[in-house]
């Protein structure tokens, strides 16, 4: 594969010109000091890319996505989604909550994934730029909206800080008690989108144990150590070198789609840290959430087309998708995804980027 970072071009607004429903779909630009940009849509409220300038100065597009609304709603993978209301799986599409029975549509396999169908990804949400750096978008779901109780309101900030951080707040509410797991799906390629795969990246996650997981990907409800097994990045490895190892977790996963039991919570310090081989570009995640989703585009399947005309192959793209553990809602021992009438639901991840 040819370096070549300069070949995905930030994407213009036009190419997004279309109405939803009665909402325009809009694209907003955030910048900083340093030269990075950011992109981000109130359809989905997804984080449409990034770019910053890489060990040579060329601006290089680090998240995968698309040129036009078109390639953006027809797509499947969920590329820069904000997903809710609840992230990942739940068994069967079904849970208990206060003694009552609430059943869910099922998009994976036996299992509901991402919030369902009609998840917040399609939704259009209502944004407001603040200044040259932040945007706001809220969005309503009503009560059984997808299966879920409760009427939930939710918020989500994007804030570019001058260090190259992507400052993702999400905040929710809700009049009835009800389950909210809220995140992010941006596919990173830290060599620059259409530059391969990111099997020679090089990747740390600070956790000593993980969620295994069942033959329909979702948890056994153990929580395992990674030590001893190629699922363990406890210090920093290649994505690539223990990939297809002959290790059940992986046959079952195709490679790595992995719950990482955080050792540490909180933004103060990293719990991840990705760094591109070809062009120096460093990834650091920081998040207040217990668990870290690594995924590694093992599903890929070259049928969507991506900015510049480059298809989606197989592992072009991995995913750090800061989270509460899959299918909690039927795992008590789990941390609890419960959020009651009056309280707020509060988290924050960091995106930072630099070379």
């Amino acid at each position: 594969m040819v370096y070549n970072p300069t070949a995905i071009k930030i994407p213009d607004a036009s190419s997004y010109n279309r109405k939803i429903g009665s909402q325009q779909v809009e694209l907003y630009y955030l910048k900083n000091d340093a030269g990075m940009q950011v992109v981000v849509s109130n359809f989905g409220a997804h984080l449409i890319g990034a770019w910053l300038p890489d060990r040579r100065g060329n601006l290089t597009s680090v998240i995968l996505g698309f040129d036009n609304i078109e390639g953006l709603a027809l797509q499947k993978n969920y590329y820069g989604s904000t997903v809710g209301r609840y992230a990942n799986r739940i068994a069967k599409g079904k849970f208990t909550l206060e003694g009552k029975k609430y059943t869910l549509p099922v998009n994976n396999g036996p299992n509901s994934l991402h919030g369902g169908v009609n998840n917040f990804s399609l939704k259009m949400w209502q944004a407001k730029q603040i200044d040259s750096k932040t945007i706001e978008l809220e969005c309503f779901s009503g009560h059984l909206d997808e299966g879920y109780p409760g009427n939930l309101k939710a918020k989500v900030t994007y804030s570019l800080t001058d260090d190259n951080g992507i400052v993702i707040n999400y905040e929710a509410t809700t009049d009835k008690t009800t389950v909210v797991n809220l995140t992010n799906h941006a596919y990173f390629n830290l060599n620059g989108e259409g530059n391969g795969d990111i099997l020679y990246h090089i990747v740390q996650i600070v956790a000593d144990k993980y969620t295994p997981v069942n033959k329909t990907m979702i948890p056994t409800g153990e929580i395992a150590l990674v030590k001893g097994t190629p699922l363990d990045f406890a210090q920093p490895e290649r994505i690539g070198k223990r990939i297809n190892s002959d290790h059940p977790q992986l046959k079952i996963a195709n490679g790595y789609d992995h719950n990482y039991v955080l050792n540490r919570h909180g933004v103060h310090l990293p719990v991840s840290i990705v760094t591109g081989d070809l062009s120096g570009i460093k990834l650091e995640v920081f998040t207040d959430q217990p668990g870290l989703q690594f995924y590694t585009g093992n599903y890929m399947a070259g049928t969507n087309t991506l900015r510049g005309g480059v298809k989606d192959k197989a592992r072009t793209g991995f995913a750090l998708e800061t989270q509460h553990f899959p299918d909690s809602p039927n795992k008590p021992q789990f941390p609890s995804t419960v959020l009651r009438p009056g309280e707020v639901y509060k988290t924050q991840t960091i995106y930072k980027l630099s070379v």
